[in-house]
């Protein structure tokens, strides 16, 4: 981790992008239920010294508290404070009222996800429900223009999002909660994941372990080259229902780990250096109070509070937002597209997109 962490330094110096807006590689990546209070402030000071959902206080605040709140937050996300505020931009510090919010009323998984895909805020999905959506996607879209033909990818924790994605209309290469990896040839790594997955672990759960999907989406990525990804981690929302604030804190580590391998990984690739942006969200946001942190709905306020990151020569880079501004994770489908070069155009509604580019 050491060595990594050498090679993803930054020093804030100037970067310089080529760009080639319709050929562009996008990468999306999520994590589930994960609070805007600990991307900007880092470990919660209430929370990390209550015993009831720290196994070990005196050990957790050594890994991540400090009293000033930018040291904190470095602890605990060091890529996204060292690169992507000195290379990128993020939105979401509601401390300035610089807000990202679900437009949805529901603020649950499965409707979050179809938000931030296809662009719809539909009232009809009111539930995590095994139910194939009717609404379709961006990465369906984008796996049927000539530009992007074949060359669209998903993986995902969550079971769900074999019916999230309906895979029946998207077509596009997918991934989900404990499914093997089957292609026409495995390497190495994809067949000893299989095994992992098959012998090793618990694979009866809903979600699997965010470690294997990122072996899984990083292998394929190495050796497929999808132009357009989309990676969805489960864990830190597993963590916050179970009402495990240690172990949660421990998956939004790793989650910055995870970005930031993947930074690396396309910046020392000939495919993907120079031409790939990363645009990195969260599905819904949860209870604000520490009572309540481990819910998040209807009635939970702050549920609708998320935050969104991007980095990379499709986005400006503007380091933290401070300045009053709104921005709904339904603009996010409609965004992408056009900075790819394309209109999203289904037949349900989709929102307006925002400007976040150069």
């Amino acid at each position: 981790m050491k060595i990594l962490a050498l090679f993803l330094s930054c020093f804030c110096s100037a970067v310089t992008y080529s760009q080639n807006s319709n050929q562009s590689n996008i990468f999306i990546i999520t994590t589930d239920g994960f609070r805007w209070q600990e991307i900007f402030s880092g470990a919660d000071s209430i929370l990390i010294n209550d015993s009831r959902y720290v196994s070990d206080t005196s050990l957790l605040k050594q890994l991540y508290w400090d009293n000033d709140p930018g040291l904190r937050r470095k602890k605990l996300m060091p890529f996204i404070w060292q690169t992507i505020e000195c290379q990128g931009t993020l939105y979401g510090n509601r401390n300035f009222e610089n807000t990202v919010s679900v437009a949805n009323p529901y603020r649950f998984s499965y409707a979050g996800y179809n938000e931030i895909l296809t662009g719809y805020a539909d009232p009809a999905i009111i539930a995590n429900r095994k139910k194939l959506n009717e609404n379709e996607n961006l990465l369906g879209f984008l796996n049927r223009q000539q530009g992007y033909k074949n060359s669209v990818a998903a993986f995902a924790s969550w079971n769900l999002f074999a019916y999230i994605l309906n895979n029946q209309t998207a077509n596009i290469h997918l991934n989900s909660g404990y499914q093997q990896i089957i292609q026409d040839s495995l390497s190495n790594t994809e067949a000893l994941t299989n095994l992992v997955q098959q012998y090793a672990v618990d694979n009866s759960q809903s979600t699997r372990n965010d470690m294997l999907t990122f072996v899984t989406a990083k292998e394929y990525i190495q050796t497929k080259h999808p132009k357009v990804v989309y990676i969805g981690f489960g864990e830190t929302d597993e963590y916050a229902h179970s009402g495990k604030y240690d172990e949660y804190l421990q998956s939004a580590h790793l989650f910055d780990e995870f970005i930031s391998q993947l930074w690396y990984l396309v910046n020392k690739d000939p495919f993907y250096k120079n031409n790939t942006s990363f645009l990195i969200t969260t599905d819904h946001g949860r209870g604000n109070k520490p009572g309540n942190w481990v819910k998040h709905g209807l009635f939970t306020t702050g549920s609708n509070n998320t935050w969104l990151l991007t980095l990379g020569p499709l986005f400006e880079a503007k380091g933290e937002m401070k300045a009053k501004e709104e921005i709904f994770n339904d603009q996010l489908a409609q965004t992408i597209a056009r900075l790819l070069g394309y209109n999203f155009t289904p037949l349900h509604p989709v929102a307006d997109p925002i400007s976040l580019a150069k």
